[in-house]
């Protein structure tokens, strides 16, 4: 017998099928979701159908051949290593006390807002504390740091830079120097539709050209605007926007300027100011929203899930960061 959870799940795989005319990048509406998870044992099921696609595994030590536990925090015990487990264990969602249902509204939140959503939302969404909304938020945005791939991208591939934060001939006298611009380079693959983006120090020639060697194959075709900072890029040709020329045949950025045009609206609409160790969390999950706009909203939401099994992300990693440029 087929549950609400399974039928909600089947009719947008439906819509999916019957092309984009019918619906097939048509989101979920919010008594769907509610159909989908009407308590925590559907969330907790949705999860586990998510995170362990071939069947339950022991997080710890892979084996297959579990067994139901009694106890309901760890409903699974692990025979090869005998140690209980749950589908949290190995995954962001470890050792934390927000529900199942409200992980999975929040994977719902985010995977169907195009501008991002800040911590405000799940606090009165969900009812739990500033705090624990801003941690479980960017807990998620770790799961999509991966949908671009970590293959080299064929092209051709889009190169450009773009800068976020107060400039400083904008300010009022007493309030420059404050908070400065954080640069951010990004890298597109035309042909997949795959964005790569990281916020970086600075952008000199050498740290810019590294990104996009790490990012394309040596071959691809590359497009950049006149920054002379490229000018050593292989296969390379350039656009002149400071003359007003946008295309010339196909050599544009007009794909990169896109993709910042959406992170300003959601730097500006949601959350007004990102501190820069925490930047590059923001940036991936624009990036990876942007390689996951052609899926259906359940694969959208699946995919944050599946991304999540073998992450950590500790309050502590979160709050003392490193760089602008990664990890942790």
């Amino acid at each position: 017998m087929l549950t609400s959870h399974d039928t909600c799940v089947n009719r947008q795989a439906a819509k999916a099928e019957e092309g984009p005319a019918s619906g097939k990048y048509r989101d979920l509406s919010m008594p769907e979701m509610f159909d989908m998870f009407p308590d925590g044992k559907a969330a907790m099921e949705w999860f586990e159908g998510n995170a362990w696609p071939d069947g339950r595994r022991c997080p710890r030590c892979g084996y297959k051949y579990t067994c139901a536990s009694k106890r309901p925090s760890m409903p699974y015990h692990c025979s090869e290593c005998d140690k209980r487990f749950s589908v949290r264990i190995g995954t962001v969602m470890e050792q934390s006390k927000i529900i199942y249902r409200n992980w999975a509204m929040a994977a719902y939140l985010l995977a169907t807002r195009p501008k991002d959503i800040s911590s405000i939302q799940p606090r009165r969404d969900l009812g739990i504390s500033q705090s624990a909304a801003w941690f479980l938020l960017h807990r998620l945005r770790g799961a999509r740091r991966t949908l671009a791939g970590p293959d080299l991208a064929a092209g051709p591939v889009e190169v450009d830079q773009m800068y976020l934060g107060g400039r400083e001939k904008s300010k009022h006298a007493d309030k420059k120097g404050r908070r400065k611009e954080t640069a951010v380079v990004g890298i597109r693959d035309r042909h997949a539709g795959m964005v790569r983006a990281m916020p970086v120090p600075e952008t000199a020639a050498a740290r810019l050209i590294r990104f996009v060697e790490s990012s394309a194959d040596p071959e691809a075709e590359k497009f950049t605007d006149e920054n002379r900072a490229y000018a050593d890029l292989e296969n390379h040709q350039t656009v002149n926007r400071g003359d007003g020329e946008c295309v010339r045949g196909g050599v544009h950025v007009n794909g990169m300027e896109s993709f910042w045009a959406l992170v300003r609206r959601g730097y500006n609409v949601a959350f007004h100011h990102i501190e820069p160790k925490r930047l590059h969390r923001c940036i991936n999950e624009f990036a990876g929203r942007l390689s996951d706009r052609a899926a259906g909203a359940v694969e959208r939401m699946g995919n944050i899930v599946r991304n999540l099994v073998g992450k950590r992300l500790t309050c502590r990693q979160l709050v003392a960061g490193k760089s602008l440029c990664g990890a942790p």
